[in-house]
C-alpha cells in the first residue's frame, strides 16, 4: 500500500515523526534544576497539516516525545473525523395536530384569564 493511502493512525512512529518538524526546548516551570538545565520539552509540527502539539510534563525528552506523538495521533484523528450528513425528517401529522391543540388550549386559558370587557 502506498504511503499516501495510509491514514495517520496506521503509520509507524518513525514514519509519522518523519512527517514532522521536531523542536526541543527548555521546559521551564516547576521542576527545579533538572528542568531548567536540559532541553526536555518537545514540540511536534506535522508538516502536511500544520498541526502542532507539545509536551513538557516529563523530565525526559524521550518520554515527552512519546507523549507528544500520542497527542499528535489523537489530534490528527479528531481533525480527520467527519460527522455523517444529517438526514432531515418531517414532523408527523399527529404531532402537528397535538401541538396545535395545545396552542388552542393555552390560548383559551389566557383568554379566560383576562378581565371581562365592559359595555360602555
Amino acid at each position: 500500500m502506498p504511503d499516501s493511502d495510509r491514514t495517520h493512525h496506521e503509520l509507524s512512529d518513525d514514519d509519522l515523526l518523519a512527517e514532522c518538524r521536531i523542536d526541543v526546548f527548555r521546559a521551564g516551570g516547576k521542576g527545579g534544576q533538572h528542568q531548567n538545565t536540559t532541553n526536555s520539552g518537545v514540540r511536534l509540527v506535522h508538516r502536511p497539516t500544520g498541526t502542532r502539539v507539545e509536551s513538557r510534563t516529563e523530565r525526559s525528552q524521550h518520554a515527552n516525545r512519546r507523549r507528544a506523538l500520542a497527542r499528535l495521533r489523537e489530534k490528527l484523528a479528531r481533525d480527520a473525523h467527519e460527522d455523517p450528513e444529517r438526514v432531515a425528517t418531517k414532523v408527523p401529522k399527529r404531532e402537528k395536530r397535538k401541538r396545535l391543540e395545545n396552542k388552542r388550549r393555552r390560548s383559551e386559558r389566557k383568554r379566560l384569564r383576562k378581565p371581562p370587557e365592559t359595555d360602555d
